[in-house]
């Protein structure tokens, strides 16, 4: 299927590997231009090597976008490079402190917020302006089935349901724009270097059977070319009548109805 994504450019935070690096390697294949960010040299490089051999345009900045510098730096060098993005994915996230709140100090509770949440909302103000005067733009957050029902620690888990909130409400204001704003919400998504990597890696053979057993219908973790692919496609005008919702991927993991 042909997305029309042909000459877009999007910028992906955390897309040197994983569901970042997935989702830059889908949004390319659509004929997309692609930026994307990570805190690690290597595997940033790597990342960009990779999408040029393939012989797609890509453009790879070194940078931390819960630092405001940072963050500053990666959208001026996406449009330096690139030009304005048209579609902005917020990818990175991870757990600060523990599932325990008294285990969970202030500052870890902030810093969860800070990569969850924050990052994206000021992301998503700087790119904003460009989308808005065009009448076109995507904004695909990444948050989690942990910001839809209970799971993970208590900043991220909290973190992801903001981000939820705040994709409904911007969608809202931007639907009249031609700006669409949804949320992907992945389960337990295995890939080197990821939490479910380490999980497999630090415990016991019948531990890790016993989650899967008891957590994942498809007996299996999951794997992030799914989430690249839902990505590619909320971007496009294939998908120009949703906007506000949090798509799952996670192979029936979840268990809300809603």
């Amino acid at each position: 299927m042909d997305l029309g994504l042909e000459g877009k450019i999007a910028m992906i935070t955390g897309g040197s590997r994983g569901l970042g690096r997935h989702a830059a390697l889908a949004l390319a294949r659509e004929g997309c231009k692609v930026s994307i960010c990570a805190r690690g040299s290597e595997t940033l490089e790597e990342t960009v090597a990779e999408l040029r051999g393939l012989g797609y345009e890509a453009h790879g900045t070194q940078a931390d976008v819960t630092n405001e510098d940072d963050a500053i730096r990666f959208h001026k060098q996406t449009i330096d490079h690139l030009g304005p993005p048209d579609i902005l994915v917020n990818n990175v996230g991870g757990r600060r402190g523990s599932a325990i709140f008294e285990e969970t100090s202030l500052e870890q509770f902030r810093e969860g917020l800070e990569v969850n949440l924050v990052c994206a909302v000021r992301l998503a103000a700087m790119v904003l302006p460009h989308m808005k005067g065009q009448n076109w733009g995507r904004i695909i957050n990444i948050s989690s089935i942990y910001g839809r029902e209970h799971g993970g620690s208590i900043d991220y888990m909290t973190a992801k349901a903001g981000l939820i909130a705040f994709s409904k409400h911007l969608a809202l204001q931007l639907a009249p724009l031609n700006v669409r704003v949804n949320c992907v919400a992945p389960g337990s998504i295995d890939f080197p270097g990821s939490t479910w990597d380490r999980f497999q890696q630090n415990n016991a053979p019948e531990v890790v059977a016993e989650f899967i057993d008891r957590n994942l219908p498809a007996g299996k973790f999951g794997w992030p070319e799914p989430i690249g692919e839902m990505v590619a496609f909320l971007a496009s005008d294939r998908a120009d009548l949703v906007t506000g919702t949090c798509i799952n991927v996670d192979g029936g993991q979840s268990k809300s109805l809603f």
